[in-house]
């Protein structure tokens, strides 16, 4: 006799569910060991080109395509399937300058006393202040909010699991999806974010995890210029 799981799917909906009731993964695709290594050497030119920017063009970006990213995102791998996320997206004019207003609010308190020292010296290379401009100029500023704890059709809470692993995967793959489509991006996390909860109007469950700003660069962009680790740097093989 096969025993029974009880699984929580999107939208809090309850099934139960045989061990066995898998399906062949049909959707996996075999390459051969050549393509394979050309394949990853593609992927790592077109990953390396990617950068943090502070400057973006107001030049539109086509929903389809923002559409598209956080679809992507939400294939992430998630602690019991949970999905603990919640994506807010936001192109309104009024609700950005509204969080631009409450996050250099933040800003001015960090940069002018609450961060240590140490902080504010590993930032000065990166030019950063309280000034946020970019949170007007960009055209779409993602809020990505992590669920604490999920909540039932009737309102009783269920457990998640891994939350903030979760929540980390999806977005690095938002990033990543946001790059591949020809897109800049800059996470943006203003300590404390609880205001982001209030003028998004987010439950009780849900914490801010950071908000990603995307759009074109102005044309006028600039980056630090820094560099990353090597492999041997962070990469042990046994």
């Amino acid at each position: 006799m096969n025993r029974q799981y009880k699984v929580f799917y999107p939208k809090n909906l309850v099934s139960f569910v045989d061990k066995d009731d898998f399906i062949p993964f049909s959707s996996y695709k075999s390459y051969p060991i050549e393509q394979m290594q050309r394949r990853s050497e593609d992927f790592l030119s077109n990953i390396q080109r990617r950068r943090t920017i502070r400057h973006f063009s107001d030049k539109p970006v086509p929903k389809e395509i923002i559409e598209n990213c956080l679809k992507a995102a939400g294939t992430a791998p998630s602690g019991a399937n949970r999905q603990p996320w919640h994506f807010s997206v936001i192109s309104d004019q009024e609700i950005k300058k509204q969080i631009r207003h409450a996050a250099e609010e933040e800003e001015k308190k960090f940069y002018s006393g609450r961060a240590p020292d140490e902080w504010l010296e590993a930032l000065e290379p990166l030019g950063t202040d309280e000034n946020k401009p970019f949170l007007e100029v960009a055209p779409y500023l993602i809020v990505i909010f992590s669920e604490v704890h999920g909540l039932d059709s009737e309102g009783e809470k269920i457990n998640n699991y891994y939350v903030s692993e979760s929540v980390g995967i999806a977005t690095g793959m938002l990033i990543t999806a946001l790059h591949n489509a020809g897109l800049a991006t800059l996470t943006h996390t203003p300590s404390p974010m609880n205001f982001l909860r209030k003028i998004l109007k987010r439950g009780k469950n849900e914490r801010t995890f950071l908000i990603l700003v995307t759009g074109f660069p102005s044309d006028d962009a600039k980056v630090p210029n820094i560099t990353k680790k090597n492999l041997d740097e962070y990469t042990t093989f046994i």
